[in-house]
């Protein structure tokens, strides 16, 4: 199959529009064509006139660990060309930014999740794109995660850099889709094109989004596999809490928990009792680990590995927003006291607890902490949400 990148440098009709403008292109580490070539270089040998880059979150060098962690604008030593942080003293782009070209090619690899911030990027660019009168293109890539969608929508007025607009967690769309909606949810005047992908076939096994013969390099420096792409809908939200995400390992971000006061098989058993369904379509596994930085750094601890690959992945049935929320109850069941919810500043947000940033609104940790409250409640809500947003984007599917 084709990217959007490898069409775009495959076929002279296209390259021709580009013929005579100035073009900036939007990047990170997984920007590369199928044969390996970051888009920027490959950009530039096709002899397009790239006179800017951009990079998002992490930068333009994926290098960038944490959250909140920023990134400067720079000068590339070899191409002579600025490269600007859509992730430092702004995260909008500027009037002098978008001065900077005419045609804007954005080609991110995304994981298919609302909170990860390459989607509220795409949302920010196109909105400059309109107010400057300048041209976005995005090179499309697959959703890792595939077609299912998954979660509550976001709550108007709950908006953030990891919450663009009402969306569930799971939001099934490529980037290509996504400014689609993102231009008819805001009403957007811009010139915008999707060079759409070749043979994506995201409901078939066993990639599910992700083609097999196509290698995985980090998007993010924490995107470290497709297992992770697959759960981090769910393990996302451990960032919200004071149970580790494995960052500090070598695995972050899929595991379903980690911690040193939590009694994992206690868990795994009331997880089991009060939640049958959810658990389906992947395999759990007790592990231990010891981060070397982020929570519990040097302190050993317990958890579940969760494995959404091979013959234990079940696309159609694995849940992993349901999966994490069933966990989060099954330890407040277990340890009604337990501090659970980490308040501090998350993603430029100072006034609201973390996880209701991550979820756009408080629904699912008032469930979590209402001992009344049963999974029914909590699928009853979400499911109703879903089936909305499921609707609301079929016009758009573009495969």
């Amino acid at each position: 199959m084709n990217f959007g990148i490898d069409r775009l440098l495959a076929e002279p009709e296209l390259l021709r529009e580009l013929s005579g403008r100035r073009v900036a292109l939007v990047a990170h580490p997984a920007s590369v064509t199928a044969d390996l070539t970051h888009s920027l270089d490959a950009l530039i040998a096709a002899g397009v006139n790239v006179t800017s880059a951009f990079g998002p979150q992490h930068g333009l060098k994926g290098d960038k660990q944490d959250n909140m962690v920023e990134t400067g604008d720079e000068v590339d030593p070899a191409l002579g060309i600025p490269v600007f942080s859509l992730y430092g003293e702004v995260r909008r782009p500027t009037g002098q930014m978008m001065s900077t070209a005419d045609v804007f090619l954005f080609d991110l690899q995304d994981l298919g999740c609302r909170i990860y911030t390459f989607v509220t990027t795409l949302l920010y660019l196109l909105q400059a794109a309109s107010k400057q009168g300048k041209t976005v293109w995005v090179l499309d890539r697959p959703n890792p995660a595939g077609r299912p969608v998954e979660g509550t929508l976001l709550v108007p007025g709950q908006e953030s850099f990891v919450g663009a607009a009402e969306m569930p967690m799971r939001h099934g769309l490529t980037m290509g889709e996504m400014g689609h909606w993102f231009i008819r949810r805001f009403n957007l005047d811009v010139d915008y094109r999707v060079i759409a992908m070749e043979g994506w076939q995201p409901d078939t096994g066993p990639g599910f989004g992700w083609p097999e013969d196509r290698v995985w390099i980090n998007p993010s420096p924490n995107a470290a596999s497709l297992n992770m792409a697959r759960a981090y809908a769910g393990t996302v939200m451990l960032e919200g809490t004071t149970l580790s995400e494995g960052r500090g390992t070598t695995r972050p971000l899929e595991v379903l928990f980690g911690a040193p006061d939590v009694d994992t098989s206690a868990v795994l058993a009331e997880m089991r009792r009060i939640g049958r369904g959810w658990l389906d379509g992947c395999a759990l596994r007790p592990c231990w680990f010891e981060p070397t930085f982020h929570k519990h750094a040097k302190t050993l601890c317990n958890g579940l590995m969760i494995h959404a690959e091979h013959g234990f992945y079940d696309h159609e049935a694995f849940r992993p927003w349901r999966l994490q929320a069933l966990a989060f109850k099954a330890i407040r069941r277990l340890y009604p006291d337990y501090e659970l919810w980490r308040d501090f500043a998350y993603e430029y947000e100072f006034k609201r607890l973390a996880i209701d940033v991550i979820n756009g609104g408080p629904s699912l940790r008032e469930w979590v902490d209402d001992r009344c409250a049963e999974p029914f409640d909590l699928d009853t809500m979400a499911g109703a949400d879903e089936a909305r947003w499921s609707d609301e984007i079929a016009p758009l599917l573009l495969y």
